[in-house]
Order: structure tokens, then sequence, then C-alpha cells
């Protein structure tokens, strides 16, 4: 039986969402005429007016906001409420150049508390579940999301945040937490710790895991629900919109539920900005129907998906989000081949090994170099190097197959590629272009 959160509008006809939609999108567009000079003047230079925006189906007239509107509107250019107003900052993890600041005022919060608790409840959290955070707390919102949304529902939150793997462990086991909350890749190096500390699935008190700020594949959660002995559910969210809980999983698990009376979502050609019908491949654009402190429209997430209303066995009724295949801007450019680095994640996953991997990148006498390390498992490992060779040559062939190019395949032994315990780093990126 499919238990939900707030049930009447995550069930909602969609006539009744939409009409949620079209209130909250008309409201909005004036606060943020009203409030954001910085918008208000791209709307202008478009030659676009509140007059022009009479309905939803409008939305297309609107500019969109890119991360770089963020960068130089940083940090109070696309504020909408007075600063006394605002209770909390989240930043991006972004490493180069001034870090994306975005805003909340105490209704902010409570929203998104309230979206990260019909992600919980939807992976089958109740009061009486123990809830383990192990996302980073402070300026990442991934702790601060799922530790709101734990608290709404009643659930015991342990306020873990990432690292000190060992001690996650003993509260894990200790204190029986049932449900999971971090990043695939350090739920996976949990799950590998926790194995090799002798525990075996069925002696792991967890049932469950919610999963995101990073991109995984199919094969990554199989290999992390058989390590843990869980049921592994995808989360998504962006720190410019929210942050964790604009969209979850449900028990289905064939995409994630878009929460709609929060977030309008389209999907646009990367390269056109055209808005794609339903089923297409294209670039994810989100508009905060009712955030007051940092409320943008038609924000360019850069995440490739698809979007369907296909009707959905858990009774929930807002449109679903594939799992994201990757970025336009992580999407690498190899020798005019676009990779993504969830296809080589696959191919590694179904070939036995690890998501343990280093995509390294660089350009030598104007000719892209293309290596990949990836590191054997404990059973693997082996001074037969004839045995290793051949490894090496499958794993090259099948790579070439995903990817239509050819990679310099190394493989190194156990261990030898730093683990991450919050985003983990795929791809060096060493060409100067």
């Amino acid at each position: 039986m499919a238990n939900y959160f707030q049930e009447e509008i995550e069930t909602a006809s969609l006539e009744k969402i939409k009409s949620v939609q079209n209130e909250k999108f008309l409201r909005q567009v004036k606060h943020v005429w009203d409030n954001v000079p910085y918008y208000r003047k791209k709307m202008e230079e478009k030659g676009i007016t509140l007059d022009d925006i009479k309905t939803l189906d409008d939305i297309s007239k609107l500019p969109f906001l890119s991360k770089a509107d963020l960068k130089e509107a940083y940090p109070y250019g696309l504020l909408g409420v007075p600063l006394k107003d605002c209770v909390r900052i989240h930043s991006t993890s972004g490493t180069t150049g001034k870090r994306v600041v975005a805003f909340y005022t105490q209704e902010d919060i409570d929203m998104w508390n309230e979206c990260c608790a019909r992600a919980i409840v939807a992976a089958g959290g109740t009061n009486e579940d123990v809830v383990q955070v192990s996302y980073g707390y402070g300026l990442f919102t991934g702790g601060a999301g799922l530790d709101g949304g734990s608290h709404k529902v009643g659930c015991l939150t342990i306020p873990m945040s990432s690292g000190n793997t060992e001690r996650q462990i003993m509260f894990i086991m200790d204190l029986n937490a049932t449900i999971l909350c971090c990043t695939p890749s350090y739920a996976a190096y949990i799950g590998e710790t926790l194995k090799e500390s002798g525990y075996k699935p069925e002696d792991i008190p967890l049932k469950a895991g919610i999963f995101g700020a990073e991109a995984w594949s199919e094969e990554m959660r199989r290999d992390i629900e058989k390590t843990l002995g869980i049921k592994a559910y995808d989360i998504y969210g962006l720190t410019e919109i929210s942050g964790p809980g604009v969209s979850f999983e449900c028990s289905e698990q064939r995409g994630m539920h878009v929460n709609e009376d929060h977030f309008y979502v389209e999907i646009i050609g990367p390269d056109t900005g055209e808005v794609l019908p339903e089923g297409s491949w294209g670039e994810l654009v989100f508009t905060s129907l009712d955030k007051k402190a940092f409320p943008l429209l038609r924000y360019r997430t850069r995440d490739i998906c698809t979007l369907t209303r296909e009707k959905c066995s858990c009774g929930r009724t807002h449109i679903r989000m594939s799992k994201p295949k990757g970025r336009s801007d992580d999407m690498l450019i190899i020798r005019g081949v676009n990779v993504f680095p969830s296809q080589i994640e696959t191919v590694l996953l179904n070939n036995g090994y690890a998501a343990n991997y280093q995509i390294i990148v660089d350009r030598v006498n104007n000719t892209d170099t293309f290596e990949i390390k990836v590191e054997m498992t404990p059973e693997m490992f082996t001074d037969n190097f004839a045995e290793i060779d051949e490894r090496r040559k499958t794993l090259s062939d099948g790579l070439k197959a995903m990817l239509g190019i050819k990679a310099k395949v190394s493989l190194v032994a156990p261990k030898t590629i730093t683990r991450s315990e919050g985003k983990a780093v795929r791809v060096i990126d060493k060409r100067k272009i």
C-alpha cells in the first residue's frame, strides 16, 4: 500500500496540479518583476512586460537564467525579499570563481522540508524509523534538507554529516539505523567497508537508502542494494532551486516524481533553447513557483534527462523525470565524441568492477588523450600479468563498444583511487582549450 506525506496534493488530478501551478506562477512572476530588478531587466531586454504573461502557457516567453547570471548577480542581485526576511543561506560546491549563494525565508525552508519529507515517506519512512543523514552539513544543501525532512516525518534523526566511516558504521549498527541518506559513492564505500569488516547484508539494520547529489547508474544501484541489503532510492535537487527533494523516487523506481506544486519543469534543446515534447531527451529547466527569497524563473540546470506522465503504480500523479544521464556541462567531448561518466560506470559494473574509477583527459600534439583508471576488486587482484592484461583488453573492448572511441585502460590495485565521502571526483581534464 502506497504511503504519502501529503496525499491530497501528491495524488491530485492533472487539472488540479495545473490550476495550482498557474495561480502560483502568475503570483511568482509579479513577485520577481516587482522585487528582482536583475530579472526584470532581462524581461525588458526581451521586450516582455507583466501584461504579456497571462497564463502558465506564456512561460516560454520568459528569458532563461543560467549559472553565469547567478555569478554576475552575486551575492544579492537575485534576492527577492529584504535581507531581514532571510533566515539562512546555502551555497554550491563550485570550485572555480564565485560560488552560487541561495537565500531562504522560513517559509522557503518549511516548503523544502516538506518536499524532503515526501521523499522519505516514498522510501517507506515513518515516525518509527531511524534516519542517518550522512550528507555534508553546512553550506551544502544535502544534510540540511534530509535532516529537515526527517524531522517533519517524525523520525529519529542522526545528524552524522559525511566522513569518519568507522563512526558511521558504529551508529548504523548500535542505533539500528533503518534509512541512510548520503551520496551514492559514499554509500558504496560504507557498504564496501561493512563487507570488509565481516558484516553480511542480513546483519545490517538498514532497509532503505536515499542517495543523490551525483550521477549514478542502475548498475551501481544494484551493487549498493546487494551489499547493504536495502532498497536504494534516488533523490534530485540543486542549491539554486532549494536543494534535495525537488524530485524523488517512489517504490516503482522508474523515474523521480517532481514536486509540481512547488516547481514547474520543462525540457529544452540544449543548443536551441526550444521547449521539447514530453518523452524527448534534453536539458532540464526549473521554475520555483513559491520560493520567495531566491525566486528563480526558467533556470537551466544543464542536466540531461526526459519527462513522462505515464501512470505510476504508486498513485502519485506528479510528472516523473528520468535519472539524468549526465550534464551538458559535465559531458566530455573527446575527439569529437560525447562521453558521459555514467556510460563508463555502466560498463565497469557490468564487468564486475566497483564504481571506483578516474577519467583523465589531456591534449598532446593537438590530439586528445583519454585514459580510464579502474580499480580492481580484491578478488581480481593478482600478480599474474597475463590475466590482468586479458581483463584490461576485455574492459577496453566493452568501453569502446559503449563510447564509440578507444580509451587507454589502466587497471590499478584495490584502494589506490582516493575515496570520496562527499561528491566523487571522477574527471580530471588537463586540456587547455
